[in-house]
């Protein structure tokens, strides 16, 4: 018998994300789009017990699996998350992020003067680094506060 306690019940099919960063998953909610109107079942764990980080959030999402984009900005903000795909109570896939070399789309720059924020047809890329992304465009870097300018 295990020490380790069921805090939320199993979901049939869906998506869980483990090992987010303790605090993160309302961003991750917001990476989603999720907010509780769409009818999907969502539970979350924040700051819950991880031999890994000390404190974790897990978020999971009934009947709804990922788009890759959507992993892409999760890993940002979650870069030691893992991604469960359940099928049938099951985990049918499980992969950890992995961070890509740029996102494009999902980030809002925070630049004033930058092109993205001039009215114009252009769409925000950033290149992602060792400590947070930077803009194609200005060159701008953000850090800690990637979550204050997701855009999806």
């Amino acid at each position: 018998m295990s020490n380790h306690e069921l805090r939320v019940s199993k979901i049939r099919n869906g998506t869980v994300i483990d090992h987010v960063e303790g605090g993160q998953a309302l961003n991750v909610l917001a990476i989603l789009g999720i907010d509780g109107s769409e009818g999907l079942g969502v539970s979350i764990g924040m700051n819950v017990p991880s031999d890994r980080l000390g404190r974790k959030d897990v978020v999971k999402v009934e009947d709804r699996e990922l788009s890759q984009s959507e992993v892409d900005v999760l890993s940002l903000i979650a870069p030691e998350a893992t991604i469960n795909i359940i099928r049938e109570f099951e985990v049918a896939e499980k992969n950890r992020v992995t961070r890509p070399d740029e996102v494009a789309g999902v980030l809002s720059c925070p630049n004033r003067n930058c092109i993205t924020n001039a009215d114009e047809p252009v769409e925000t890329r950033f290149d992602v680094i060792d400590d947070g992304v930077r803009c194609d465009y200005c060159a701008t870097v953000l850090r800690a506060d990637i979550a204050d300018h997701i855009d999806v």
